[in-house]
């Protein structure tokens, strides 16, 4: 065998076990496991934003431009988070949650809760825009009391 026809040969064998691990990685990544990984991204980069507005109500002073984009983060993270529950992304998918089975057996109120959520993270824009530390602190209020009452429904508690 010629060293060139060697090295065609060791090209051939790595491209096709470069295809065999691709192909293992697309596998690995289910689509729900993806929906579920980027959903509790999601939820934790929400987290952060309702720390920001916490931190600021009990200093008494609100950052007019960090409310402002805690407050965006939340709208937009929240328009997100109601595309991350697609059937099948459950427990059931074999992918680590806390999404209960109501999430898809009573999707109507589920998708309700989302909205409720949505046009009170809008209206957090708006507080928040203000400046105004009452504004912010009940508009903060009516944001978690949102996440409360879907949290209650449709998150197994840990």
């Amino acid at each position: 065998m010629t060293l060139s026809k060697s090295l065609s040969l060791a090209a051939l064998g790595m491209s096709a076990a470069l295809v065999v691990a691709t192909s293992t990685m697309a596998i690995a990544a289910s689509p729900a496991a993806t929906a579920v990984t980027t959903r509790q991204a999601n939820f934790k980069k929400m987290g952060g934003a309702m720390k920001v507005l916490k931190d600021q109500i009990s200093s008494g002073a609100i950052s007019k431009a960090e409310a402002v984009a805690a407050a965006k983060t939340l709208a937009a993270t929240g328009r997100a988070q109601a595309k991350l529950f697609p059937n099948g992304s459950g427990a059931s998918a074999g992918v680590k949650t806390d999404a209960l089975p109501a999430i898809w057996t009573n999707r109507t109120v589920f998708d309700g809760q989302m909205k409720a959520y949505i046009a009170q993270a809008d209206k957090m824009v708006v507080a928040a825009n203000t400046g105004n530390v009452d504004a912010v602190t009940a508009q903060f209020k009516a944001v978690g009391g949102t996440c409360g009452s879907c949290h209650k429904q449709f998150r197994a508690d840990n």
